[in-house]
This record gives C-alpha cells, structure tokens and sequence, in this order.
C-alpha cells in the first residue's frame, strides 16, 4: 500500500519537534523517529486508527501517539497523511479535503 505524506503533516511534525527540541534535542529526534515507525504500520494494517469523531466519515481516520493524533485518510491503493494535531484540539472540517 502506498503512503503519501501531505506538506500540512510534514510542517505539523517539523513544529512539534522544533517545540520538543526547546528542551530537549534527544527527545525531539526520537519522537519524529516514533511517528514514522507508527506510520509505517498503516502500510500493512490500515483500519489500525479509529474514525475521527468530529468527523464522521470512515475513510478519515486517526492513530493516536502519545499526545498527537495523526489523522490520515484510507482507500484501497494508497494512505494519505493529512496533518497531526495534540490530542486536545477538534480537527477544523477545511483540514480535510474532500
């Protein structure tokens, strides 16, 4: 299956990991180590994350790691990463293209 990233998620994880980095450099790069090795599992187990709720469509999709949510969408050929957000945050309806 392929997995494409969208230029919203990869900004996502670039700002998360430079806030990390504030405190800790170690942490930021084993954190965008993580996200990409979570990611990686869709490739073989696709329906791993559940339907984002706010949502309401079944081809829209979230895994949870750690505080994040990484939001991706899912058809039969390919995985497509939308964006990641922090656990707390309702996911805007314009960040999903239909």
């Amino acid at each position: 299956m392929k997995l494409i990233w969208s230029p919203l998620s990869i900004q996502r994880i670039q700002e998360i990991a430079d806030y990390i980095a504030l405190d800790n450099i170690s942490a930021a790069n084993n954190w965008i180590d993580s996200i990409f090795r979570n990611v990686d599992l869709l490739k073989s187990n696709p329906e791993l994350g559940r339907s984002v709720p706010e949502i309401g469509r079944p081809d829209i999709r979230e895994l949870i790691h750690g505080n994040y949510r990484i939001i991706y969408s899912c058809s039969s050929k390919q995985i497509s990463i939308v964006t990641i957000r922090h656990f707390k945050q309702i996911l805007p309806q314009e960040e999903i293209k239909r």
